[in-house]
């Protein structure tokens, strides 16, 4: 594998990926790990296809053999962009249709304020495997979301399997997510699927055990992609 397009969650950052940026660059991958970013007209005017289309340029700007790798909304956003890439990882995934309709309906304002509202004690209680320091760069890092995008990405965003090597990663615990989401869809698409004992949403990633992970999906793309 050469390299690896890696996208964030909602509210989150390319921040999100330092421990499985220096994983990857450590095993010789060139890693990208953009911002998305609000349309010019802002935030609350921002849908998913503006994000689907910041990280389908910034795939194609990479050299095969390409990963795409994407959390959470992220993992979506990854799926909606895997026919420009050689293999895909999703890592505890907002699910595509139809497996979103086991999520309780929800509503979103035009701008979540995940910025604004965020507090600390929040912070490490959505974290609870991460360390002081990890915890706190990611209080001080959250940044506002639009509604727009989570309204359509929890209404179902049809997706077909993908061609390429597919990777599920779920954590053990997610309230966000629950793995039995993640290990339908695998099971249905007959894909790889790594189930791990993070125990939170975003523990895979900010988590101690982050850079295990980070290893093993290496390992993964390692084997199934092979550069010529």
């Amino acid at each position: 594998m050469k390299a690896a397009l890696l996208v964030h969650g909602a509210g989150g950052g390319g921040w999100e990926w330092n421990v499985w940026r220096g994983v990857f660059e450590t095993a010789g991958i060139a890693v990208a790990t953009p911002d998305l970013q609000p349309v010019a007209a802002g935030l609350a005017a921002t849908g998913f296809d503006d994000y689907l289309q910041q990280v389908r340029e910034a795939l194609l700007a990479l050299p095969h053999p390409r990963a795409v790798v994407g959390a959470s909304l992220g993992g979506l956003l990854a799926l909606g962009i895997a026919d420009a890439a050689d293999a895909v990882v999703m890592v505890n995934p907002l699910p595509p249709a139809p497996w979103h309709a086991s999520f309780p309906p929800r509503t979103w304002p035009d701008i979540v304020p995940w910025r604004r509202d965020a507090r600390l004690d929040g912070t490490r209680r959505a974290l609870p495997g991460a360390d002081d320091a990890t915890a706190l760069f990611a209080f001080r890092h959250w940044r506002d979301e639009s509604g727009a995008v989570l309204r359509m990405a929890h209404e179902g965003v049809p997706s077909m399997r993908p061609s390429c090597p597919m990777l599920l990663i779920a954590s053990g615990e997610d309230e966000d997510v629950p793995p039995a989401i993640t290990q339908a869809m695998a099971a249905d698409w007959q894909v790889d699927m790594l189930q791990t004992l993070s125990g939170s949403h975003v523990g895979p990633l900010l988590g101690r055990e982050a850079a295990g992970i980070a290893a093993q999906a290496v390992e993964w793309l390692n084997r199934v992609v092979h550069v010529g």
